[in-house]
């Protein structure tokens, strides 16, 4: 045992200086105490760079298909009515959804902002009392109401009992509604009346779209849209108006789920109006992204950055439809964040780096120091120095 300690000592790469071979000064103490701080806030530093999870970003082709694209919006408008305020989605590869009522929520709101009712699209048209029937006479006792839809039938047993429903039958046939009041169901309803009742009103919508992983777009408008001659129409004839006031406040909008970091362009911005009408239109690029927690949890979402574009229109002629439109296009390149935790092994490293370069640095300094007064207490003593 005694040999092997033996030559353990023969083996000892580090020989150490006699204290008479050494001497202590102030700069050294000084240098010491700077640099073993200068450690210290170093290792810190490593040490909290260990502790969290760094962010590693890698760009990919994106070669997923058949996926379904989620887009959560929050819109608020300050001076559109909700009950003419209507939603359409449509896609390059033809499918269209007109006037969207599902997931979505609408808050009519006073001139200061204040809700003045909160129900989700499409629910709550009054009730009609002693409607007129198809055939022309009132609703008799254990009768089945069914009203006329005005020559829009697809069938000989439709019926159109609500104001909406003769303006959904003429959506689907093509037409527009150009006097309400002609229709006995709007005209008991009170449509137009309740239009005037609300002008000045503002109205907040809010909810979700679950469109095609294509390129589309989607818009809030004044009006009831239909199809006419392949061309995308509005039915604005009905509220009898020659301008529409389209300022919004987009509270927010994402495509996908939330997830850390990422920041949405278009939450919070405000635009008003100045000219009596015109069309709004976002231009949006979609980039696909995937984020992927310490623990492998994955959130499949989007990012996007958008540009915008105004078209504005004389009061009387509507040569541009009315509206916010948002346009969006999908980019072929997945952004991918992965967390990561770095290895024990290469905090060693760096830890081992710090210690050992500063310990280098203060070093040399010191040496330089210590040599330098050297030189000059030398000089001073034979008088050379001045």
């Amino acid at each position: 045992m005694e040999n092997m300690m033996s030559k353990l000592r023969n083996l000892d790469a580090y020989p150490k200086i006699n204290e008479d071979f050494y001497s202590r000064t102030l700069s050294g103490g000084v240098i010491t105490l700077a640099s073993s701080i200068v450690m210290l806030l170093l290792f810190l530093s490593e040490l909290r760079l260990y502790l969290h999870a760094v962010t590693e970003t890698r760009l990919v082709v994106d070669t997923s298909r058949g996926e379904t694209l989620r887009i959560n919006f929050d819109v608020t408008f300050s001076a559109l009515p909700c009950s003419i305020l209507s939603l359409d989605a449509m896609d390059i590869s033809g499918e269209q959804h007109l006037d969207v009522k599902h997931d979505i929520i609408k808050k009519r709101l006073d001139s200061h902002g204040n809700v003045i009712e909160s129900r989700p699209d499409g629910i709550g048209a009054p009730k009609i009392e002693k409607p007129l029937q198809r055939h022309g006479g009132r609703l008799e006792h254990n009768e089945t109401y069914c009203g006329s839809c005005y020559g829009a039938e697809a069938a000989d047993e439709d019926c159109c009992n609500s104001c909406e429903d003769v303006r959904e039958a003429y959506r689907k046939k093509g037409w527009a509604i150009s006097n309400p009041d002609v229709i006995d169901q709007c005209k008991r309803e009170g449509f137009l009346q309740r239009i005037k009742d609300e002008e000045g009103e503002g109205c907040n919508i809010y909810g979700f779209l679950e469109v095609n992983k294509v390129a589309g777009n989607f818009h809030f408008a004044p009006g009831k849209s239909f199809q006419q001659s392949n061309v995308h129409v509005h039915d604005l004839l009905a509220f009898q108006k020659d301008s529409f006031n389209i300022s919004h406040t987009i509270n927010r909008l994402s495509f996908g789920d939330y997830f850390p970091g990422v920041v949405n362009p278009l939450d919070g911005v405000h635009w008003a109006q100045a000219t009596p009408s015109g069309m709004y239109q976002y231009f949006i690029k979609v980039v696909p992204t995937v984020y992927t927690d310490v623990s492998g949890h994955t959130i499949q979402s989007n990012q996007f950055s958008v540009t915008e574009h105004f078209r504005g229109t004389e009061v009387g002629n509507l040569q541009y439809l009315p509206g916010v439109f948002f346009f969006y296009d999908l980019s072929p390149i997945k952004v991918t964040f992965t967390e990561e935790h770095i290895s024990f092994l290469h905090f060693l490293t760096n830890v081992c780096a710090i210690v050992g370069g500063v310990f280098t640095v203060s070093g040399i300094l010191d040496s330089f120091i210590y040599h330098g007064q050297k030189a000059i207490k030398k000089k001073m003593e034979i008088g050379k120095f001045s």
